[in-house]
């Protein structure tokens, strides 16, 4: 979603002969996010997203585009893949894979009301549900191993009080498996950023590439702990109640998740807080790029510790 890789509009106009989609009318760096080089592409025939990947290998690339199109083809609101002339739809620019998709209306929302959450429930559970059938598999990245991986790396960059939370909240994941929890495909970043709305309408999800497969109630946990909480990382009740409740309708909760909510919370906070450590810390060279703070998700995290007993209450 930074731009990593610069591309000049004579270098997209070469690029799109490859596709039936009309001059180019406008190239525009996306400035927001850490992963990938972003553009938004207007031509002749519609809006458009290009992007090119900076980190994920080629061979990866297979499944996070068949499962746009998979969920588009089942009428999950996400960006569409645009195949080009030969039928691929991962083509290379400027030495990086790189693919085309439908852009969606709206913008993100940065102050949700419950309405808004419950609107990102329903349309996560039916990610979920639709996912189910999705025939390709891909394991988490930021799972156990790259969790054991990334804490030692960043440990010695905080300070004592961090460094023994983070410690203690290793020990603690490593105590829960959550074998018996239902598992599928997961977006598993459903941030404000990742969602558009227009108006008050749910107009699509976007950024699907850190999807794997893993438990659905960690997913529906990194989006509580994004649109359902306050400015010092509190669980708001009424945002939470009408995201897990739309979602619940769609794809009924079980006991078993319930009773494994506060740990998964932890999960999630503990996730986001060790890659924007990395991220920070091991920084790679971008032309817009910039590191989002990790303390934003140390306070998440020391919430959920501090309210662990507390937190099954925010459930339907």
């Amino acid at each position: 979603m930074s731009v990593f890789t610069k591309v000049s509009p004579d270098q997209a106009r070469a690029w799109l002969k490859n596709y039936v989609l009309g001059e180019l009318l406008e190239l525009k760096g996306i400035s927001d996010g850490i992963e990938n080089t972003n553009y938004f592409l207007t031509t002749a025939h519609g809006r458009y997203v290009l992007t090119l990947f900076e980190r994920l290998s080629e061979q990866d690339l297979p499944f996070f585009v068949g499962l746009m199109a998979h969920l588009a083809n089942h009428g999950v609101p996400c960006p569409r893949p645009v195949a080009d002339l030969n039928d691929r739809m991962v083509g290379h620019l400027n030495g990086k894979p790189a693919v085309i998709v439908s852009r969606l209306p709206g913008a993100p929302v940065s102050n949700p009301a419950p309405a808004h959450c419950a609107q990102v429930g329903e349309v996560l559970a039916d990610l979920h549900l639709s996912g189910r059938t999705y025939a390709q598999a891909m394991p988490n990245p930021r799972g156990t191993e790259w969790r054991e991986d990334t804490a030692p790396r960043v440990r010695h960059h905080l300070t004592l009080q961090r460094a023994a939370l983070l410690d203690e909240e290793m020990r603690f994941q490593s105590r829960h498996a959550f074998a018996d929890l239902p598992q599928s495909v997961v977006h598993a970043d459903l941030f404000r950023d990742n969602v558009l709305f227009d108006g008050d309408t749910l107009g699509g999800v976007i950024d699907f590439y850190f999807a794997c497969n893993d438990f659905q109630l960690y997913d529906v946990a990194i989006a509580v702990n994004d649109w359902c909480i306050s400015s010092d990382g509190e669980l708001e009740q009424a945002r939470s109640l009408a995201l897990l409740a739309a979602y619940h309708a769609r794809r009924p909760l079980s006991a078993a998740e319930h009773e494994a909510w506060p740990a998964m919370l932890r999960r999630a906070a503990l996730r986001f807080w060790l890659s924007r450590l990395y991220d920070l810390h091991f920084p790679r060279p971008g032309e817009l790029t910039h590191a989002k703070d990790p303390e934003h998700f140390a306070r998440i995290l020391l919430s959920r510790v501090k309210h662990h007993d507390r937190l099954r209450e925010f459930w339907p």
